[in-house]
């Protein structure tokens, strides 16, 4: 089993930047950090966008690190929802 972290400042690419092309910063983010939701104690994955008024998001943790749906989205190569930008 794979085992991915992201640590804080990290720049991650979400999958749909493949269907937009590789220029500019549309569906990049910044990696804040971890957070524990308060009344849950869901594990949430706090980031920022690096385009438009660059918001912040977050995320259930287990859907930050998860797989790309494959049926949903056949065409798509990146295997994970959320990854490194630049990694190959």
């Amino acid at each position: 089993m794979e085992i991915r972290k992201f640590e804080k400042g990290d720049i991650v690419q979400h999958f749909k930047r493949e269907l937009t092309g590789p220029e500019g910063t549309r569906y990049l983010y910044e990696i804040i950090g971890e957070a524990e939701h308060t009344e849950s104690g869901e594990r949430l994955m706090v980031y920022r966008a690096l385009y438009g008024d660059m918001r912040m998001f977050a995320r259930p943790l287990d859907m930050f690190m998860s797989e790309v749906d494959r049926e949903k989205y056949p065409q798509i190569r990146q295997k994970y929802r959320f990854e490194k930008y630049g990694e190959k």
